[in-house]
């Protein structure tokens, strides 16, 4: 029986998922790799779909028959153990420090197309827009899947326009080019995987749709082909229009398409569109933290208070401790002057080691088919974990870190109260 409300129907799911997966990267990733790999960067969003694709049937099987708030650390939990679960959990809240700041930073750069703004002025966004995600977040599941399901039919229909209004294809720029440079794949590749970071917070909405058994799979899978096939398209659209080559070109590539088949008066829609995708990928995240620290304090692996839910059925107060940790986070980012590209990085490396984690625990808890590719899976989070080289390090020192930190409190315990030992093993 769900804990939470099941009010998610397929079509928010999927909205919620898409808009997840498009958010921060969508106007910005398509240039990024365009600059790494050109015309190969076509092929590159191909091949990603078909590794990803792998990983979402088994992220679809696990949360169909697992469906939990607890997401990928509560898999990993069922697969490895209770520690396990644990050093995951504080491994995905992790991602706080580096990766909300550099979407948050993603999301207010845009009101710069609009704003002479200063550094603190675009503070002020981000904390603004944490405010509105925690207002958002006091109101039942499916109004967040409402507002971005609105959302992805706009970033769609926004890519659809310069289609339509830029007359694509040209004849310059194929679909897919039949001359291709495959050396410079594994470069964009590593950058294009940051657009597919969100499947694993989807998984704790997984409580949350009415058929979880039947809709949680299905949004899963066409949230992922949808997002899939817009990186393509607005990838064709860059390439053709040549919105790319330097850091200025790929921040600034959604403005000037919509500035050559607009004219002027498109600065606005640029903006709006642009920040209305991060705030939606942002959204996920921090509505996915919640229910995790919700989950976690319900099963009495944090502070009880922390369980506390709102009249609407809401973690409310999980909420407000990601929101208030999210703001410190961006302020102190800001305070040093992180560059978005350095919390990326750090940023992926977790993901990547939560995807692997969970889909080693795929192998253990599925069965026949389904097990197999789970372990084809971890085959593929293997390999990309080794193909960021030096950006992994990162991950992997923390994950060894918390569990180091994690077996002294267990051995500290267990020593106090030898009853405790069953429980924290």
């Amino acid at each position: 029986m769900s804990r939470l409300n099941q009010e998610l129907s397929l079509l928010q799911g999927i909205g919620l998922l898409s808009t997840s997966l498009l958010g921060t990267g969508v106007f910005v990733v398509p240039a990024l790799a365009a600059t790494a790999a050109g015309p190969a960067s076509l092929w590159a969003w191909m091949i990603l779909m078909v590794l990803v694709l792998p990983v979402a049937f088994t992220f679809a099987q696990l949360g169909r028959h697992y469906p939990h708030a607890g997401g990928a650390p509560h898999l990993i939990g069922r697969g490895f153990g209770p520690r396990m679960e644990r050093v995951s959990a504080l491994l995905f809240l992790a991602v706080l420090p580096v990766g909300l700041p550099a979407a948050l930073n993603i999301a207010s750069g845009f009101w710069m197309a609009l704003f002479d703004l200063n550094s603190y002025q675009l503070l002020m966004v981000q904390i603004a827009t944490l405010a509105a995600m925690l207002i958002l977040g006091q109101r039942p599941a499916k109004a967040s899947g409402m507002i971005q399901g609105a959302i992805a039919i706009a970033i769609i229909a926004t890519v659809a326009l310069i289609w339509w209004l830029g007359d694509l294809p040209h004849d310059s720029q194929p679909l897919l080019p039949t001359q291709t440079q495959w050396q410079l794949l594994p470069a964009a590749l590593g950058v294009m995987f940051w657009c597919f970071v969100g499947i694993e917070a989807f998984t704790h909405m997984g409580e949350e749709f009415k058929n979880p058994q039947r809709d949680f799979p299905i949004a899963l899978l066409l949230g992922v082909l949808l997002a899939g096939f817009v990186y393509w398209a607005c990838s064709v659209a860059v390439l053709s229009f040549g919105t790319y080559g330097d850091v200025n070109s790929d921040a600034t590539s959604l403005p000037r398409m919509l500035h050559i088949v607009l004219g002027p008066k498109a600065a606005w829609l640029s903006a709006m569109i642009g920040y209305l995708a991060c705030f939606a990928s942002i959204n996920i995240y921090v509505q996915g933290f919640a229910r995790l620290i919700w989950s976690l304090a319900e099963e009495n692996k944090l502070p009880r208070a922390l369980a506390e839910r709102n009249a609407q059925g809401m973690p409310a107060r999980a909420l407000l401790l990601v929101v208030v940790c999210c703001a410190i986070c961006a302020t102190l980012a800001w305070s040093w002057s992180l560059s978005i590209d350095q919390l990326i990085r750090y940023a992926n490396g977790n993901f990547i080691l939560i995807y692997l984690l969970s889909m080693a625990a795929g192998w253990i808890l599925l069965k026949g088919v389904w097990r197999w590719l789970a372990g084809f899976s971890t085959l593929l989070c293997a390999c990309v974990l080794v193909f960021l080289g030096q950006d992994a390090i990162y991950a992997l020192a923390l994950l060894g870190v918390l569990m180091l930190v994690d077996i002294a409190n267990s051995w500290r315990l267990k020593k106090n109260n030898p009853t405790l030992k069953e429980k924290t093993s």
